[in-house]
């Protein structure tokens, strides 16, 4: 099981997500698109009832401003080790 703990401006978090529940979660995200209505509910359903709606939406939040942290320079790219990976 994955665990993440960060703590932010918003405060300290630790929230597990296994590998399932994050592909599970990626997965409803791209069938649930925004403007979808009731879409953390939804997600969550789709994901099993593992998280609750709430936490689906904190966790879509929690990534969604890593993201902007790393495109603003403000956190390095991760390094990741993908030599012939796609070849």
């Amino acid at each position: 099981m994955s665990s993440v703990s960060r703590s932010s401006s918003r405060g300290s978090v630790n929230v597990e997500w296994s590998t399932r529940e994050n592909k599970l979660f990626e997965e409803a995200l791209a069938y649930y698109g925004e403007g979808t209505p009731d879409r953390w509910h939804k997600v969550s359903r789709a994901m099993g009832g593992t998280k609750t709606a709430d936490e689906v939406r904190r966790h879509y939040e929690n990534l969604e401003h890593d993201v902007k942290l790393i495109e603003s320079g403000r956190v390095p790219y991760p390094n990741y080790n993908t030599q012939g990976a796609w070849n």
